[in-house]
């Protein structure tokens, strides 16, 4: 979180960033996902607000495929000038580089952290009438299930995904994965009892949980959800030391971008971050502020990195 003094030095120098960029080209900020959607969105904010505090035109342009790497993908070939960011999440940033069989496209090395924007809280979600009362029983159940249990996500190797099989690593639990087109379908075949167990991100799910439909086991982050805080993390409902992490988007340049133009970016990121408005429109998309700046956010990756290459390693192949 920002300071009060941190927050005052970046208002400070804002209105004189704006006066000297107001004749400059506009700035494209890509979005590597269809319309719709956290990432989007989010991009989308960020566009509105940075086009008047910089006074100059910010616009979107939707570059979806491959699982939001193709956009990244864009940006990496893009002039290290400035004027074109795009933002990330997950999948693409840290764990498609280390799928088997992947392109060799590693984001850490081509592009430039400018902010982590925003959490993405998952969560374990099953049946309110049929579907284990907590994770504990999820675990036993499993076990004694011959077969094991069916588990929904939004697709192989999605950071839904990977944190059940983080899971099944640490706890031996029994779990079969049924890849779905997107949180949304998973959650309806939980609803309609097909399968006994969801993880997906709480916006799709978040709904269902409050009308009473869903039953949460528990968020994988190691803390519990701004938006949800009577949902336990994992490890509080009984997988001690469990971190699958929630999901996250950043904001990137390309590698070779001018430093000084990295961190005014960046201050005018946190600025809008802040800003109670802004927050309030984070809000309704089911997920959380979560500003970092380019230093604290490429911590962030490279340790995410590694944890999602060593779990991939440890994977049998698939079927």
């Amino acid at each position: 979180m920002l300071s009060r003094r941190s927050l005052l030095l970046t208002m400070t120098f804002l209105p004189t960033m704006a006066l000297a960029q107001t004749s400059q080209k506009p700035l494209q900020i890509i979005s590597p996902f269809p319309p719709g959607g956290s990432a989007d969105g989010i991009a989308r904010i960020l566009a509105t607000e940075l086009s008047t505090l910089l006074g100059r035109q910010v616009y979107v342009e939707n570059k979806p495929g491959a699982g939001g790497t193709l956009g990244l993908q864009v940006l990496a070939a893009a002039p290290p000038d400035g004027d074109t960011l795009s933002v990330g999440a997950t999948g693409g940033l840290v764990i498609n580089p280390h799928v088997p069989g992947s392109s060799g496209f590693d984001p850490l090395q081509v592009l430039a952290p400018v902010a982590k924007l925003i959490d993405i809280p998952i969560v374990l979600v099953t049946n309110a009438k049929t579907g284990p009362l907590t994770v504990k029983e999820l675990i036993d159940k499993s076990k004694a299930t011959p077969g094991g249990l069916s588990f929904g996500t939004t697709g192989a190797n999605s950071s839904q995904h990977l944190a059940v099989e983080l899971l099944k690593k640490m706890t031996g639990a029994n779990l079969v994965h049924v890849p779905y087109r997107g949180s949304a379908p998973a959650v309806t075949a939980v609803l309609g009892d097909q399968i006994p167990l969801a993880s997906v991100d709480l916006t799709s799910a978040h709904a269902h949980i409050k009308a009473g439909t869903l039953r949460a086991l528990g968020v994988t982050n190691t803390t519990r959800a701004k938006t949800a805080p009577d949902i336990p993390t994992i490890a509080e409902a009984g997988v001690p030391g469990f971190d699958g992490s929630a999901g996250f988007i950043g904001i990137f340049a390309p590698a070779g971008t001018p430093p000084d133009k990295i961190k005014q970016l960046s201050g005018a990121i946190a600025a809008i971050i802040a800003k109670p408005d802004v927050q309030a429109k984070i809000a309704l998309l089911s997920v959380e502020p979560a500003y970092q700046d380019s230093n604290a956010f490429a911590k962030v990756l490279a340790a995410e990195s590694a944890k999602w290459r060593d779990l991939m390693k440890s994977l049998p192949p698939p079927n």
